[in-house]
C-alpha cells in the first residue's frame, strides 16, 4: 500500500544539506548543482534511506539526480557486478540518463556504467558487460534480449529506477518490465517516476514496491509566460485551422500536437498540400528516422513538428514559441505537459487548442485543472499560400561517422570552413552521434557544404555526406 503524498516544501534546500560524503557534495557543486528542485527535495532523503518511492515527475524536473544520488551512495565501487538498473522508454533518454549518471559519479573510483539500447549492434554492448559494470541504463527491449542471452545478469540489483514509467506502458513495454524486475531480488530498493498515474502503474507498483511513498510536486509548469487560447473551430477543417494559427502567429518553432499516429500522417500530409513542409514524430519510427527528426527540428532546418505525446515525451528544445493542439488530449494533465513545450528558458510562448462541441468536456476538464477558463479566440482568416510562413532557412547534411569515428564538432567546422570553405555564420547546431554527425548550414551555402564535405577529408578520412 503506498504512503500517504508528501507535501511539497515550500522553499528549496541546498544540496549541502544532504547527508552526503563531502567528496560527493564538492562533486555536486563543481556541477553547479546548488538549490534542490521540489522532486529533488523531497526524493534524494528517501532514497538515501532506502525507501521505495512512486514519484510524478516530467522531463526538466531534475529527476536523474532524484534518483541518482542515492543509487550511487548504494555502490560498492570495489565490487564489479550490476548494482544499479535504470529502465528508460527510449535510446535518447536513456543517453541522457548515463551521461548524468557519469557526472554525478566522478567523485566516486572506476564506476562503470554502460548502455544498451535497441537500435544499436549488440556485439560491443556484450563486450562491455564482460569487462564488468556498476550500474546498467537502458531500454527494456534490449535489456531483455541480454537477459535472454545470459550476457546481463541482475541478480545482484540493489537499486532499480523505472524512469518515465507510463511512457514505457504506452510504448508496450509492461511484459518487458515485469520480466526484468523479476530477474532481480526481491529485497531490492525500487524507484518508479512517472508524469501520470494510469491504473498500469499502479499496478506495477504494487507488484513491485515495498511500502512506498509517494512523491508528487505541483503538476503545473510555470504558465505565467504562456498566452492560452482557444479557437472554437467548425467551418474549417483541422489542418486548414491548424494552417490559419501558423499564418496569423508565424512562428519560428512550431509544435502541433496529434493524438494518434494516423492523425499525426494526416496533418502532414494536408499541411503539404496547403504549402506548409513539417516533420512527424509517432511511435512507428525507426530509430534512426526518429533521431533525424529531432535533430532537424532542434537545429531549426524545420519549422513545423507533428507529434503525438507519447513520441515527444523527453523532447527538450527551449526555442518552441507556439504550440497548437490540433486535437485536445482526454487526460487534462497532458495538456499541461504540451503547453509547457513553449514559455521556456524565460521566454514567451503561444498556446492554441482547436476546439469543436464534441471536445467541450475536455476542455472544462482542462479549464477546471487549471482554476481559470482558457481566453475564446475571434476565429482566424483561412490559409493563403502567399500568407504563410516561409520554408526554414537551415537544411541538415548528415555524415556517415560519429563520435565511434572520434569525429567531433570543431572537426566539421574546420572541413566546412578552411581552403575557401563557406562563412561559418552560415553553420548552425552540429549534432554529433555515435556513428553519424548532423550539421545545420543555410540553404543557400547547402551545395557547396555537401561538396567540402565529400570532396575534402575529415581526420584524414573521407565521409559520405547527404542532404535530409
Amino acid at each position: 500500500m503506498t504512503s500517504p503524498e508528501k507535501p511539497t516544501p515550500e522553499k528549496s534546500a541546498a544540496f549541502s544539506q544532504l547527508a552526503l560524503p563531502a567528496a560527493a557534495l564538492d562533486n555536486l557543486s563543481q556541477m553547479g548543482y546548488e538549490a534542490m528542485t521540489p522532486i529533488q527535495q523531497q526524493s534524494i532523503p528517501l532514497v538515501l534511506e532506502g525507501r521505495d518511492i512512486i514519484a510524478q515527475a516530467q522531463t526538466g524536473s531534475g529527476k536523474t539526480a532524484a534518483f541518482g544520488i542515492g543509487m550511487l551512495e548504494a555502490l560498492n565501487p570495489r565490487w564489479f557486478a550490476i548494482q544499479g538498473l535504470v529502465l528508460c522508454p527510449t535510446r535518447e533518454l536513456a543517453t541522457q540518463v548515463a551521461g548524468e549518471l557519469r557526472k554525478l559519479a566522478r567523485y566516486l573510483d572506476n564506476i562503470k556504467i554502460v548502455t544498451l539500447c535497441g537500435g544499436q549492434p549488440i556485439g560491443p554492448q556484450i563486450g562491455s558487460l564482460e569487462h564488468g559494470a556498476h550500474i546498467v541504463v537502458g531500454t527494456p527491449g534490449r535489456l531483455k534480449d541480454h537477459l535472454r542471452k545470459e550476457t546481463l545478469k541482475l541478480d545482484n540489483v540493489k537499486v532499480a529506477v523505472l524512469d518515465e514509467a507510463d511512457r514505457m506502458l504506452d510504448m508496450g513495454f509492461e511484459e518487458d518490465l515485469r520480466v526484468l524486475l523479476g530477474a532481480t531480488p526481491t529485497a531490492r530498493q525500487t524507484l518508479l517516476f512517472s508524469a501520470t498515474y494510469p491504473d498500469e502503474i499502479e499496478a506495477i507498483s504494487a507488484a513491485y514496491q515495498c511500502d512506498p511513498v509517494r512523491v508528487s510536486v505541483e503538476l503545473h509548469h510555470n504558465t505565467a509566460q504562456i498566452d492560452q487560447r482557444v479557437w472554437h473551430t467548425e467551418r474549417l477543417s483541422k489542418s486548414e485551422a491548424v494552417a490559419s494559427v501558423i499564418q496569423e502567429f508565424t512562428p519560428e518553432a512550431c509544435i502541433i500536437f496529434c493524438n494518434t499516429r494516423q492523425a499525426c500522417q494526416e496533418m502532414q500530409q494536408s499541411l503539404r498540400d496547403l504549402g506548409l513542409k513539417s516533420l512527424a514524430l509517432h511511435g512507428d519510427l525507426e530509430q534512426r528516422e526518429r533521431d533525424q527528426v529531432l535533430v532537424r527540428f532542434s537545429n531549426g532546418s524545420s519549422r513545423y513538428l507533428i507529434a503525438t505525446d507519447v513520441a515527444a515525451r523527453g523532447l527538450d528544445i527551449d526555442s518552441v514559441d507556439l504550440v497548437i493542439n490540433a486535437d485536445l488530449p482526454q487526460d487534462a494533465a497532458v495538456y499541461i505537459h504540451r503547453i509547457g513545450r513553449t514559455g521556456r528558458a524565460g521566454r514567451s510562448g503561444i498556446a492554441i487548442s482547436l476546439c469543436s462541441d464534441r471536445d467541450q468536456h475536455r476542455l472544462s476538464r482542462i479549464e477546471a485543472l487549471q482554476s481559470h477558463p482558457l481566453s475564446r479566440m475571434a476565429p482566424l482568416p483561412a490559409p493563403t499560400p502567399e500568407r504563410l510562413t516561409p520554408a526554414a532557412e537551415m537544411v541538415t547534411i548528415s555524415i556517415a561517422g560519429g563520435r565511434k569515428e572520434k569525429l567531433r564538432a570543431g572537426d566539421l567546422l574546420g572541413a566546412l570552413t578552411r581552403s575557401g570553405g563557406i562563412d561559418a555564420a552560415m553553420i548552425g547546431k552540429i549534432d554529433i552521434g555515435d556513428h553519424a554527425c548532423y550539421v545545420a548550414v543555410h540553404k543557400k551555402v547547402a551545395a557547396d557544404a555537401l561538396d567540402h564535405l565529400r570532396e575534402g577529408k575529415i581526420k584524414g578520412r573521407t565521409f559520405r555526406a547527404r542532404r535530409l
